[in-house]
């Protein structure tokens, strides 16, 4: 059988093939019969149309779910269904309860954060280095690529028993205060409370509350430059991680302290803080 050569696309020598017979009566029937099926089973204008929108509007896999709203002073503010180890911020904020002696509940993300931190959160609290006080707080500078965010900050709670709502607008304000101190101008908030296996307080109620904290301590804050007595400093993202279960019901109070904030703020008035000059 005689040999033809075919040079193909990649480098290297020409690979050889063996020639093609000539074409008979019979061949060129059934490339006639072929020719026809396909012709018979092409896809319509419309149906091929219809497949690159259904390509195109597909989401990716991957995409995060979030919610965009508006917080008094311009302040974006999202809802992300993302862990507090994924969230590509500056500073990153968790919460945990008083350390108990006899060992801290900690499931889902709270145990997901520091496996990627390699144990440094329990070991503090072990250590009884941060105990987890009421406000207290400790930042970290993460490991290289252990997550996404620049810095974490630990916020102290309290006693589990202790839990409240004006506690968690207390935590709002040390963590917007903190970021401000930081100068970190996006920041990502995880309460971790269903995640120490506490369930006594609705998800969104305190997102609401610690929301409403952090807005109005942003007011302050903005109040503070515009009167010579800060330095100047915006936050150009407040983020509010959620999980699935829980996205819809913090989205709600996300909303809700947008609200109640906004009425605070407009009744504090314009009055400078400082007298006489």
């Amino acid at each position: 059988m005689p040999i033809v050569t075919i040079q193909t696309a990649r480098e290297g020598p020409a690979a050889e093939m063996p020639a093609a017979p000539p074409h008979t009566a019979s061949d060129e029937a059934a490339e006639a019969i072929m020719n026809s099926h396909v012709r018979r089973n092409r896809p319509t204008p419309a149906f091929l149309a219809m497949f690159a929108f259904a390509c195109v509007a597909a989401p990716a896999q991957d995409a995060v779910r979030e919610e965009a709203l508006q917080a008094p002073g311009g302040l974006p503010v999202k809802v992300r269904m993302e862990g507090p180890y994924t969230a590509d911020v500056a500073l990153q904020i968790v919460c945990y309860f008083r350390h108990k002696p006899a060992g801290d509940v900690t499931k889902g993300a709270a145990v997901e954060l520091d496996r990627h931190l390699g144990g440094v959160v329990a070991a503090l609290r072990d250590r009884g280095e941060f105990a987890g006080e009421a406000l207290e707080t400790i930042l970290i500078v993460p490991p290289k690529d252990a997550i996404k965010a620049r810095s974490l900050l630990l916020i102290g709670l309290g006693d589990e028993g202790s839990l409240s709502l004006e506690r968690m607008e207390q935590v709002g304000k040390v963590a917007l205060r903190e970021a401000v101190r930081l100068r970190a101008d996006r920041v990502a908030f995880a309460p971790l409370i269903r995640d120490q296996g506490d369930s006594r307080i609705a998800t969104g109620a305190v997102a609401q509350a610690v929301a409403r904290g952090a807005f109005l301590a942003y007011d302050t804050e903005k109040r503070l430059q515009a009167q010579g007595l800060a330095a100047p400093w915006t936050l150009e993202g407040w983020e509010v991680e959620a999980g699935p279960a829980y996205f819809d019901e913090t989205v709600v109070g996300l909303r809700k302290a947008v609200e109640e904030a906004g009425s605070a703020i407009a009744a504090r008035g314009d009055k400078p803080y400082r007298q006489g000059r």
